[in-house]
Parts: structure tokens; C-alpha cells; sequence
């Protein structure tokens, strides 16, 4: 009994182990490089909001280095990200009685490129978009544009980590 009990254990922890070379708390599988480069990402949006392409950039660079062990490189990456900031737009989503807005969405959509020079079949070119509502009578500047920033890279940046990495 004690016998089988350790068998038992040491079965266990050997699955454990080799679990967890394969997949991490992160959600991605085993990644068959070593190096990852971020581009910087041009704001090509016909309404220009200056700074948001060097945000973004560093959001994307910081979650990967955050997410993964990769190491971030500046030329020559194993992994490779591109493109370019397409649309940033803000829009109604709904009147008042009067015609004025009581709603307003600002969209940011990315479009994105992904190379993995070990993997070809992994590259992709797909375009990111997300949005951030705020009432229609208040202004998106100073934190308020921060948090609407915060929000919607967040959630590009991770939708671009999980069809990259974690291929979800």
C-alpha cells in the first residue's frame, strides 16, 4: 500500500511537471522562440490623437514581456509584431429628444501583423478594434481619455497576445 501510495505521487508530480512545460498560468503553450520584437505602430487614423501609437506600442511590448519569458529584442526577433493604429474615431450611439448626444463610443481599431520565423503557418495580418462609451456631455481629455486609453488597449493588446500566443 505505502508502495503504491508513493508510485502514486511521484506519478502525479512528474504529470505536474511535464504539464507545465507545455502550458502556463498565462495560457499559452509551449512558444518555439526565444525573442520577440514590437515595431513601433503608426497612427495612420484619419483623426490624429498624438501619442496614443507610442502607448500602444509599449502596451503590447509590456505584455508580452509580462505574459511570456521571450525576450524583447529590437532587431532580428524570432516573433515579430507590425502595423499600424487605422481608425480612431468617435461617434454618437444615442440622441437625446433634442438631438444631442447622450452617449458617445470612441473605436480604436490596430492592424496588425505577426511573423513567426519558426512557425510560417502562424502568421497572420488581422485588424483589433474596441471601444470605450462615455456620456455625451463630457469631454475624452486629460484622465478621462486615460482611462478610455487604458481600456481599450488593454483589451487589443491581450485579443493580439491570445492570437499570437495563446492561439485562442
Amino acid at each position: 500500500m505505502k508502495f503504491s501510495l508513493t508510485c502514486f505521487g511521484l506519478f502525479l508530480l512528474m504529470s505536474i511537471s511535464n504539464s507545465c512545460s507545455v502550458y502556463n498560468f498565462t495560457g499559452t503553450g509551449k512558444i518555439d522562440a526565444s525573442t520577440f520584437q514590437v515595431n513601433y505602430f503608426q497612427n495612420n487614423a484619419a483623426l490624429i490623437e498624438p501619442g496614443i501609437e507610442r502607448t500602444f506600442t509599449q502596451r503590447l511590448q509590456n505584455l508580452i514581456q509580462n505574459q511570456t519569458s521571450l525576450n524583447l529584442s529590437s532587431s532580428g526577433a524570432d516573433l515579430v509584431y507590425e502595423g499600424e493604429i487605422v481608425d480612431y474615431r468617435i461617434s454618437p450611439t444615442t440622441a437625446t429628444a433634442d438631438q444631442r448626444a447622450a452617449q458617445n463610443r470612441l473605436t480604436i481599431s490596430v492592424n496588425v501583423r505577426f511573423t513567426n520565423k519558426n512557425k510560417e503557418s502562424d502568421n497572420f495580418e488581422k485588424r483589433f478594434s474596441f471601444f470605450y462609451d462615455y456620456a455625451g456631455t463630457d469631454q475624452l481629455v486629460g484622465s478621462k481619455l486615460s482611462s478610455a486609453l487604458d481600456e481599450i488597449f488593454e483589451r487589443i493588446t491581450q485579443d493580439i497576445f491570445n492570437e499570437s500566443l495563446a492561439k485562442w
